[in-house]
């Protein structure tokens, strides 16, 4: 979204990671997500907007994108320097 979207027009920056965080929680009932508050979910997502870009394929679709340098789930790194840390464990799944 953010690198298609964004870049044509469709949606500001701020409007785009709003519909995928506040917006998406709040339209399935999540009320400890999607928003940066004390004593909520700390799952963020630090990127550049300028370096962002998709790299999945139809052929390779496990490719990781550029231009996102840290992922925390829950407070815990779990990217660092574009590097995934599989054995963070910091997530769950989400059972609604």
């Amino acid at each position: 979204m953010l690198h298609t979207y964004v870049r044509e027009g469709l949606f500001g920056l701020e409007e785009a990671v709003r519909k995928m965080t506040g917006a998406a929680a709040e339209r399935i009932g999540l009320r400890d997500r999607g928003l940066v508050r004390e004593g909520l979910a700390a799952d963020l997502v630090l990127f550049d907007p300028e370096r962002l870009r998709d790299t999945a394929t139809f052929e390779e679709p496990a490719r990781h994108p550029e231009g996102i340098d840290c992922v925390f789930l829950n407070g815990v790194p779990v990217v660092e320097d574009g590097r995934y840390d599989a054995d963070a464990a910091a997530g769950r799944v989400l059972r609604l």
